[in-house]
């Protein structure tokens, strides 16, 4: 799968991404600062699903009506890199298929 991981979720989750097959662009290695529209519009434009701890693209994609291919908004209490690897392997495992 193809997912863009945005800065502030951090780099050990696109690495974890990237050691099991897939495609990742990660915000945080290779374009800090990026502006939150450019990161919508690049996740929509190269077809990937966008991985983020930012309720503020839930604002930008579903208010305003963004296009885009997927989001994966991470609300956890423990922000360790460890549960957000967690939550995303438990996600892949049930619903890649629907991803």
């Amino acid at each position: 799968m193809r997912f863009l991981v945005d800065e502030c979720t951090g780099p050990a989750l696109a690495q974890w991404l990237r050691e099991h097959g897939h495609d990742v662009f990660s915000v945080y290695d290779e374009a800090r600062g990026m502006d939150d529209p450019d990161v919508v519009q690049k996740a929509f434009a190269e077809n990937r699903i966008l991985i983020t701890n930012d309720k503020d693209f839930g604002e930008r994609i579903y208010r305003e009506g963004r296009p885009h291919r997927g989001v994966v908004l991470l609300r956890l209490e423990d922000e360790r890199a460890s549960v957000k690897i967690d939550t995303i392997r438990r996600l892949l495992a049930g619903y890649a298929d629907q991803l």
